[in-house]
């Protein structure tokens, strides 16, 4: 039988473990970290004490400073006309012929369904890791050819992520990705709540001919732990009527070229 790890050690990895899948139940980590119920619900307790995690019913989900991650459904209702704006503006930059990144999330999808709503558009290529994206693009077939990136199955986003996510990405290059983001900040660049969707974003980005930010104003003057790109290596940000017109400033200031939809 192996020795168990020391507590912190075991916290560590369990605050990992958290950050990978964005939620995880008590049992899960029990028998993952062969420990009882009760080891869990204290380090869990610590892990909250020091503002890493929240403890939800049953398990914990990853919290970073003045957020968690929220799953697909609940951003879904945020911020939903601003993000249907948003996305008429990014998707009217699409043309017939080219290639195109979506990369997970509402905005995104939602540029996902005004693609599919254009039927000027022709041989155009998707390639995304978002599932309910895939699916919502099925619609514009044979129009539109779809590629799923492949990968592990995060359940908060129905995205796919590492391993094996990128390996596609690798040997493609689109001419255009639309990225999406919890925080555009002039000095810390763009980033993410959750670490695995940041890595992806990140290939996505160098994957491209030019990589378009899209975010609702409440993102813009955040910074979170996963860091996608500079501000100099996307082409421009795409945001909403939401957004404070101090942070455009700074962000144009900064050298981001901004798009107020």
């Amino acid at each position: 039988m192996a020795e168990p790890l020391p507590a912190a050690l075991r916290r560590e990895r369990m605050l990992e473990l958290i950050g990978r899948t964005g939620f995880v139940r008590v049992g899960d980590l029990s028998e993952a970290f062969q420990v009882s119920d009760v080891t869990v619900r204290s380090d869990l307790d610590q892990l909250d004490e020091q503002q890493s995690i929240r403890r939800v019913h049953g398990g914990a989900v990853l919290r970073t400073p003045g957020m968690r991650e929220a799953s697909f459904e609940e951003a879904l209702e945020t911020s939903a006309d601003e993000k249907r704006r948003i996305a008429a503006a990014a998707a009217a930059m699409v043309v017939s012929g080219s290639s195109v990144l979506l990369d997970v999330g509402t905005t995104t999808a939602a540029i996902a369904a005004a693609l599919a709503a254009r039927d000027d558009l022709d041989d155009v290529t998707v390639i995304t890791n978002g599932l309910t994206i895939a699916l919502s693009l099925e619609s514009a077939i044979p129009r539109f050819q779809v590629v799923v990136t492949g990968g592990t199955l995060r359940p908060l986003q129905h995205s796919l992520v590492e391993p094996l996510a990128s390996a596609l990405l690798d040997r493609m290059h689109a001419d255009l990705a639309f990225i999406g983001c919890t925080g555009v900040h002039p000095q810390g660049g763009i980033t993410n709540v959750n670490l695995p969707e940041a890595d992806l974003k990140r290939v996505m980005v160098g994957a491209a001919g030019r990589a378009v930010v899209v975010a609702d104003g409440s993102k813009l003057g955040r910074t979170h732990l996963g860091r996608i790109a500079g501000l100099d290596e996307v082409s421009k940000l795409i945001t909403g009527e939401s957004a404070p017109e101090a942070e455009v400033a700074a962000l144009r200031a900064a050298g981001l070229a901004v798009v107020v939809a």
